[in-house]
């Protein structure tokens, strides 16, 4: 080998490389599709199957092993992954962009794991033993940067973006009061011929709205709330970007057998039994409502639209939003007021405020800047570490005798894994143990942002970054550091309850958030917080049986079929959880995330661990 360069030019860089696509494609995403109005059953559908890369990826490993060097392998991916980023970066604006961004997706999944493998074969070519030690904790702190990237700094420019461009935010107040008011509709044929001068903006009216506390009749209520969602639907102002499971027919298509015999009764069964219910006023009494009405003051450009989104922003809790989150404007009804309404608790007794706001920003130019960010630092990673790694003389391709060989080989590295002792609760373990967590973490992002009315807690995009890119990934390292230190001091066996409830029981700051709804930013990054400082210290545990169970004369090939394992254990749960979401709601969602955790339990009585795996004395 030529002049030893030293690790510090390409350790921190390459592992600060390796995490970013991987944070990009398991949450990056799910957060765009959210503000791009894909529902949450779509998003958590769709990208748990981008997992799929991570699951097979020892299946291809030896081919990493064999064609090519290991930098080789880093420098070309590296290069396909800013590819795909400027892929997603592009397709954004178009109007099939969830079917285009989510093929860009899978190339940069599959390179991405890719990456991972040469990455982690390289490292252990390009340092000597030592240094693999010393520098384990650089790499896993480069890492958990990458993570912080992703996160937030990512989501924080998102948001940012999302802010600044578009259209100026509109807010308005809904007060509720005790003095008897005749409920006044806006004037809507006033206001489609009403001109305006300036520039572009949304037209809000009435900007304050006062409704008396004096119940109503429920049939009047539904009969006014079906005449405005037929008004909204009639007018377009109500579509969805179709994904890529949709399709523009003019027809419903029948149900399939699976949907009529299963899906259906199982969605009713649930939600009977398990969904949240408001309760029904006695007497066909209703709670009193205000009708608003909201247009654009200019026409958006031919093929644009311009998509509002209102909210409650804070304010008392029985004043609702319950019709009106997401209107869609373009040329055609630009000037045809959409209508939406606000509703008071049927029970209310007292005089109360609730602040509302609309936004209109720039939503697909926001996210296609911010991807095409990061698409320019990979092509910089890519020329960097072209001349900045070095060149072992161990790193070579191997030497291919004949196929059959190959494949008996390759075939015998597998066996000897399924061949471990007591393997069938290892394979449970790693299948089991995050169950919880992976329902949970497909859905916390889209829980912070959806609007309070619909069980969320209506965060802004960069609020949703800080939470998770500051605060959220300073307790994730802090309680990885410290997992760590404790494993070395009393190995692996004697933490691993601790550690299993630690990642488990702190899920239950979901179930409160789910029920308070709490406004006080600082108490949600305080539970945010401690959930993720308990799901690092509990990682630790599953990390290190990772290893534990890899030991022996394939390791690096074992440990790529436990990550595969690992995947596999959080793309299957992510696939239903969206749904199961969207049928019984957000509370009955995180309650039964919490009954999930209980199988990781029943694992630990059975499983198989050296008392002295992780002490001071093992290493």
């Amino acid at each position: 080998m030529k002049k030893e360069r030293s690790a510090w030019w390409w350790v921190p860089s390459l592992y600060y490389a390796e995490g970013i696509p991987y944070i990009v494609v398991m949450m990056v995403s799910v957060i765009m599709y959210k503000r791009m109005g894909v529902s949450n059953s779509d998003i958590a559908l769709y990208t748990s199957w981008l997992y799929l890369p991570w699951v097979i990826k020892p299946l291809w490993s030896p081919v990493v092993d064999i064609f090519r060097t290991k930098r080789w392998w880093i420098v070309i991916t590296q290069l396909i992954v800013g590819a795909g980023l400027g892929g997603v970066a592009l397709t954004i604006p178009l109007p099939d962009f969830f079917k285009f961004t989510l093929a860009f997706f899978w190339l940069l999944a599959f390179s991405s794991a890719t990456h991972d493998i040469a990455a982690d074969g390289f490292y252990m070519l390009g340092l000597n033993t030592h240094a693999q030690a010393w520098f384990v904790g650089v790499r896993s702190t480069f890492y958990r940067l990458a993570m912080i990237t992703g996160q937030g700094l990512l989501i924080i420019l998102a948001g940012y973006i999302e802010s600044n461009s578009g259209l100026p935010t509109v807010e308005f107040e809904v007060h509720a009061v005790k003095e008897p008011l005749q409920v006044s509709a806006p004037e809507v044929t006033l206001l489609e011929q009403q001109e305006f001068e300036g520039d572009m903006c949304v037209v809000l009216d009435p900007g304050n709205m006062q409704i008396s506390i004096s119940p109503r009749n429920q049939t009047e209520v539904d009969s006014v709330l079906a005449l405005i969602r037929a008004r909204n639907s009639e007018l377009g102002h109500l579509q969805m970007k179709m994904n890529s499971g949709q399709k523009n027919s003019g027809f419903e298509e029948q149900p399939s057998w699976w949907q009529e015999k299963v899906v259906l009764p199982l969605e009713s069964f649930l939600k009977d039994h398990f969904g949240e219910h408001r309760d029904m006023p006695a007497a066909n009494r209703a709670g009193n409502f205000g009708v608003f009405a909201v247009r654009l003051s200019h026409p958006p450009a031919t093929g644009d639209e311009v998509v509002v989104n209102l909210g409650r922003e804070y304010g008392d809790k029985s004043i609702s939003l319950v019709e009106g989150a997401r209107f869609v404007f373009n040329e055609n009804n630009w000037n045809r007021p959409a209508l939406g309404m606000i509703q008071l608790d049927h029970r209310m007794k007292y005089a109360a405020d609730a602040h509302f706001r609309a936004t209109a920003g720039n939503i697909p130019l926001a996210w296609s800047i911010t991807f095409s960010s990061i698409a320019i630092l990979f092509v910089l990673f890519f020329v960097y570490h072209k001349f900045m790694l070095p060149r072992p003389d161990s790193d070579r391709g191997g030497v291919i005798e004949s196929a059959a060989g190959f494949f008996s080989e390759y075939f015998k590295t597998f066996a000897s894994f399924f061949r471990k002792e007591q393997i069938g609760i290892a394979i449970a373990f790693l299948l089991l143990y995050r169950l919880g967590e992976a329902q949970l973490v497909k859905l916390a992002s889209p829980f912070l942002l959806d609007a309070q009315e619909v069980g969320g807690l209506a965060l802004t995009t960069g609020q949703v970054g800080f939470v998770y890119g500051t605060v959220g990934i300073v307790m994730l390292s802090i309680g990885g550091l410290l997992g760590g230190f404790l494993a070395a001091r009393n190995g692996l066996k004697y933490w691993l309850w601790w550690m299993c409830i630690g990642i488990q029981l702190p899920d239950a700051v979901y179930v409160y958030l789910s029920y308070a709804q709490p406004d006080n930013f600082f108490i949600i990054n305080l539970m945010v917080g401690i959930e993720q400082f308990g799901y690092g210290f509990g990682f630790t545990a599953y990390m290190l049986y990772m290893i534990y169970i890899s030991e022996g004369e394939h390791k690096t090939a074992h440990f790529a079929i436990t990550t595969g394992f690992m995947a596999l254990g959080m793309m299957i749960p992510g696939m239903f959880s969206g749904w199961l979401q969207e049928v019984i709601g957000y509370k009955s969602f995180f309650i039964w995330v919490l009954i999930a955790t209980l199988p990781a339990f029943i694992t630990l009585k059975f499983l198989p661990v050296d008392e002295n795996f992780g002490k001071k004395v093992r290493s």
